[in-house]
């Protein structure tokens, strides 16, 4: 596959995202807002911190209306070169917003990345345990990303990079039918200097597509800090 088809592949991918979300008669849009910390601790240990704003931007009427806050962790462990092992824990708060339950939720995630001429492929398995106000739920997600720079193979400071995935998310529990989600993602990412990025995009969300569905698209902006 050349790189000048594969770059083609963003702008598709993005075209698709919001033809889809545009011909729903019924969906919201939201703001998500997120900035993390990143600390590599010791060659085969680093943490993750950060911390997430929700907000509606569209609902029935364009709006600006608070939905969430949530602040996460993540411990990760290099196996080897392409392969890692992660913990988390995050906490959701809705209650502050009276938009809903508040969460806490407990993560265990395995990656396996590849790169070749310039493109990383990413698969991601993560298990989730989210624990709401009344009731549980166990939630197992698969995600297929590629990033690549923008220009050339290697990523310069001062450079853009493409980042674009999609994800399958199955939940069960006891006050519901097993549902199922998918997400599309494409986002555009800024190498501002060594420690720094920036990123934007949009994501488009089936929520509970084998039920009754529901669409949203959500407009993304994030900061992230190498330490």
């Amino acid at each position: 596959m050349s790189m000048h088809y594969i770059k083609t592949i963003p702008f598709i991918v993005l075209f698709f995202i919001c033809f889809s979300g545009l011909a729903q008669d019924n969906f919201d849009v939201l703001g998500e807002s997120s900035f993390a910390l990143n600390h590599k601790v010791s060659k085969d240990y680093s943490m993750n911190f950060a911390f997430r704003s929700r907000y509606f931007l569209h609902k029935d009427a364009l709006q600006y209306t608070q939905q969430q806050v949530d602040v996460f962790h993540f411990s990760t462990f290099k196996l080897n070169f392409i392969h890692k092992l992660s913990f988390g824990v995050y906490y959701r708060n809705r209650d502050w917003f009276d938009t809903g339950s508040d969460e806490l939720r407990f993560m265990q995630q395995f990656n396996y990345i590849k790169q070749r001429l310039g493109v990383r492929y990413g698969h991601r398995f993560r298990l989730e345990q989210r624990i709401f106000d009344n009731f549980t739920a166990f939630r197992q997600r698969y995600r297929f990303a590629v990033d690549f720079p923008l220009n050339g193979e290697k990523l310069d400071i001062g450079e853009a990079y493409f980042i674009g995935s999609t994800e399958a998310l199955l939940s069960l529990s006891k006050k519901t039918t097993p549902l199922l989600d998918q997400r599309f993602t494409t986002q555009i990412g800024w190498q501002v200097s060594q420690s720094l990025k920036l990123q934007g995009g949009l994501e488009y969300r089936l929520e509970s597509y084998n039920a009754s569905t529901k669409s949203f698209l959500f407009v993304m902006t994030s900061a992230i800090c190498k330490l």
